[in-house]
């Protein structure tokens, strides 16, 4: 299996930790490790004795300086948004398909299905957290993305990249072009970017399952009308992702799962002693 990150040295704990909680509830996988970076981190040598530890293959994407000259980078739109949106130009060209995670995320259950996802046509497979809004925001999105074929607005959080495909329609030039013209529209650019291009062409996958928000645990609730449980998410969902400001490695966070999160990161932190 192929997983991919874009970090800086800010999260390198957090990476570790996400990468435990994979290889622990999805065992008998041999995982490929792809993390695009700017710069070598500096914690290179520690990622790289954790991933020997756990049996992992870990692959650097060194982008250096000058990899994006042309594309238009602002303090707005900074050059780490290119990171996910461009990954098909620096990963191997025989990968056919990668997981892309961010690294406010938990795994907690066996994620095989989810790489294994028929992708069919699409591009990517992503889940969308418009239901716990009450889908208010869906026509809003596509009238200031410009995307009215797409199914819903999609969080990129969470995706599978369908390589082969994203490397034949998905153009750089189109994607700075895209920017440009809609600039002053765009509050999440890479995402927005993502739903305002190719929203048509992801694949929807249940957030419940693959992309559970943590802060929302009331709104699923409520939306299952009482079977999405704690009991229910445990057993059920694959990653909790902790989206919003507040994080569960920081010491005030005191929301839901955030036990769980501390666990899995004292658990990381022990393959290193």
């Amino acid at each position: 299996m192929n997983l991919l990150f874009a970090i800086d040295n800010h999260v390198v704990d957090q990476l570790l930790t996400t990468l435990y909680s994979i290889t622990i509830n999805t065992p008998n996988q041999t995982f490929d490790v792809y993390v695009i970076q700017k710069n070598e981190l500096k914690k290179t040598p520690t990622i790289l004795n954790f991933c020997e530890r756990l049996g992992l293959n870990y692959h650097l994407i060194i982008l250096g300086e000058t990899f994006l000259e042309n594309a238009p980078v602002t303090n707005r739109y900074p050059e780490t948004i290119y990171y996910r949106l461009l990954a098909q130009e620096y990963l191997p060209a025989d990968l056919d398909r990668v997981l892309y995670l961010d690294v406010d995320i938990l795994a907690i259950n066996d994620l095989s299905a989810l790489y294994q996802l028929d992708l069919d046509e699409s591009l990517y497979a992503a889940a969308s957290h418009s239901a716990l809004s009450n889908n208010v925001t869906e026509p809003l999105n596509k009238l200031r993305l410009g995307n009215y074929e797409a199914e819903s607005y999609f969080n990129s959080g969470i995706m599978m990249l369908n390589l082969k495909a994203i490397r034949d329609q998905v153009k750089s030039d189109d994607i700075f072009k895209y920017i440009y013209d809609n600039k002053m529209a765009l509050f999440l650019p890479d995402q927005d970017v993502l739903n305002g291009l190719y929203g048509h062409q992801i694949k929807k996958i249940p957030d419940e399952l693959y992309n559970f928000d943590a802060r929302r645990s009331p709104m699923y609730y409520a939306l299952s009308n009482g079977r999405w449980t704690l009991d229910w998410v445990i057993e059920n969902t694959v990653f909790l992702h902790f989206c919003g400001r507040d994080k569960p490695w920081k010491k005030d966070y005191h929301n839901r799962y955030g036990g769980l999160y501390k666990h899995y990161a004292y658990r990381a932190q022990k393959i290193l002693q």
